[in-house]
Parts: structure tokens; C-alpha cells; sequence
């Protein structure tokens, strides 16, 4: 019997968002390294950049978790 059949909803999607989670912060952490201005050189719009884009995807995945919350119609 497969982990998945025994699992429930909430159970995968804990194991799955702590493992990416932890993934996304690693990959963050790497991406630091980049600061160290001894071996790297860069402009503030190289990282005006990237940032706009770590942010702009972030605001994706916030708006997606947030789909779920929305309201119901109402004429009021």
C-alpha cells in the first residue's frame, strides 16, 4: 500500500510545503551568496531585478493560496 492511499489532504500537504518550503529557503540562501561583493560585482538594477522577480512570484503563489478564501456573490 502506497504512502498516498493512507495519507489524508491535510497530512500531504504539510509533508510536501515543508519539504518545498525548506527547498525555496535553501535556494534563497544560495542566492546570497552572490552578495559577497570579493568575488561578485553587480548594479542596484541587476538587483532591483531580481528582486521584482522573487516578489512578483511570490505575490503569484500568495494570490493562489488566497483563491480559496474568496467570498461568496452577494448584491449587498
Amino acid at each position: 500500500m502506497s504512502r498516498y492511499s493512507t495519507e489524508n489532504k491535510r497530512e500531504r500537504f504539510r509533508r510536501l510545503a515543508a519539504k518545498r518550503t525548506e527547498l525555496v529557503m535553501e535556494k534563497l540562501r544560495i542566492l546570497s551568496n552572490c552578495a559577497n561583493t570579493q568575488l561578485y560585482e553587480y548594479t542596484d538594477e541587476e538587483l532591483k531585478k531580481i528582486f521584482k522577480a522573487i516578489e512578483d512570484q511570490l505575490d503569484v503563489v500568495k494570490v493562489r493560496f488566497r483563491k480559496k478564501k474568496r467570498s461568496k456573490f452577494s448584491w449587498d
